[in-house]
C-alpha cells in the first residue's frame, strides 16, 4: 500500500469512527432524555405531561418562577401545572408579581394549574397559591398567615454609647423614614402603617378574587394567623387534604390523562468548576449598592 492510500486509509478511519462515537453520544443522550421523563423528569420526554415546579424557600426575586410558569403555559404538551408550595413567604411585590404569573395561566390560558402545599404554603407562598384553580395541602402542613410585616432594627442608643452622630441631608420631611439612628415621629408611624394596611388590603382582596371568597369573609381571618392544612379545609383557605399523589392522580384525571402522567421540572441551571473560577462573582462581593440598601422592606412573610 502506497504512503498515499495508507493516509487515506487512516483517514476514514478517523472519520467513521468520529461518526460512531457521535451517534453513540446522541443515541446514549435520547435514552437519557427518556429515562428521566418519568416522575422528576425531562421536559423532553413523551406522552402526557404534568409540569412540576417548585416555589420553595423565601421568595427573593420572582424572574425565575415567572419565567417558568411562562414557559409551560406556553408548551402546548404540558396539559397542566402543579405548582409544589414549600415556602413561608417573602418579598410582597416579588409575591405579587409569581401570583400575577399564576393568574394569568388560569384565566387567560385556560391551563389547569394546581397548588399543593406539602410543609409551609404561608403568607406570600399562600398568596401565590390563592391564583391557582385548586390548593391541596397536606394535613398538618401550615397555611394562612394572610398579614404584612416590616421590621429593622435601631440602633441609636449604640450609636449613643459609642458616642457616634449621625448626619442626615434631605430634602422632604419624610424622606429618611425608617432611620435606624433614631426614633420614628408619629407622622412616620403613621406614615408607614398607611403603605402596611395598603399592601395587607391588597392581599386580602387577591385571596377573596382567587379563592371567589367575600372580602368580609376574608377578613375575618387575614389577622397573621397560620392554621394547618386540616384546620384549614373549613375556612375555605384549601379544597381538599391530601398528599401529593393524590394531587398528581386528580390533576391528570381532569385534564383527560388516563394512566400515570409524566411529571416534568424545569431544567435547573448548572454551575461547573470553571464558572465559579472564571464567570461572574460580582454576586458575592460587598458593593457600595448592597451597602447602601438598609431601607425599609416589606414582607409577605410567616417568621
Amino acid at each position: 500500500m502506497t504512503e498515499e492510500r495508507k493516509s487515506h486509509f487512516w483517514l476514514w478511519v478517523f472519520l467513521g469512527g468520529t461518526a460512531f462515537v457521535a451517534l453513540l453520544v446522541a443515541v446514549f443522550s435520547l435514552i437519557g432524555l427518556a429515562a428521566r421523563g418519568g416522575r422528576g423528569g425531562s421536559q423532553f420526554a413523551f406522552g402526557d405531561k404534568i409540569g412540576v415546579i417548585d416555589l420553595e424557600g423565601v421568595i427573593v426575586e420572582p424572574r425565575t418562577m415567572v419565567r417558568q410558569l411562562k414557559d409551560y403555559a406556553d408548551d402546548d404538551s404540558i396539559r397542566a401545572i402543579i405548582l409544589r408550595v414549600n415556602t413561608p413567604g417573602g418579598g410582597a411585590a416579588a409575591s405579587q408579581e409569581i401570583y400575577s404569573a399564576v393568574k394569568r395561566i388560569r384565566d387567560s390560558k385556560k391551563k389547569k394549574i394546581v397548588a399543593a402545599v406539602e410543609t409551609v404554603g404561608a403568607s406570600g407562598g399562600y398568596y401565590v397559591a390563592s391564583a391557582t384553580d385548586k390548593i391541596y395541602a397536606d394535613p398538618a402542613s401550615i397555611v394562612g398567615s394572610i398579614g404584612v410585616i416590616s421590621q429593622w432594627v435601631n440602633y441609636e442608643d449604640l450609636m449613643k454609647w459609642a458616642k457616634l452622630k449621625d448626619v442626615t441631608f434631605k430634602a422632604g420631611a419624610l424622606k429618611d423614614t425608617g432611620n435606624p439612628a433614631r426614633e420614628m415621629t408619629p407622622e412616620e408611624k403613621a406614615y408607614i402603617q398607611g403603605l402596611i394596611d395598603n399592601m395587607h388590603q391588597q392581599f386580602i382582596q387577591a385571596v377573596a378574587e382567587g379563592r371567589r371568597m367575600k372580602v368580609e369573609d376574608v377578613k375575618k381571618i387575614a389577622d397573621g394567623r397560620v392554621w394547618t392544612g386540616e384546620q384549614a379545609l373549613p375556612l375555605r383557605l384549601i379544597d381538599k387534604v391530601a398528599d401529593f399523589q393524590t394531587v398528581v392522580d386528580e390533576t391528570a384525571k381532569s385534564v383527560g390523562i388516563k394512566g400515570e402522567p409524566v411529571l416534568v421540572h424545569p431544567e435547573k441551571e448548572r454551575r461547573t468548576l470553571l464558572d465559579v473560577l472564571f464567570g461572574d462573582i460580582s454576586e458575592y462581593l460587598p458593593s457600595q449598592t448592597r451597602l447602601m440598601e438598609n431601607h425599609v422592606g416589606f414582607y409577605y412573610l410567616w417568621k
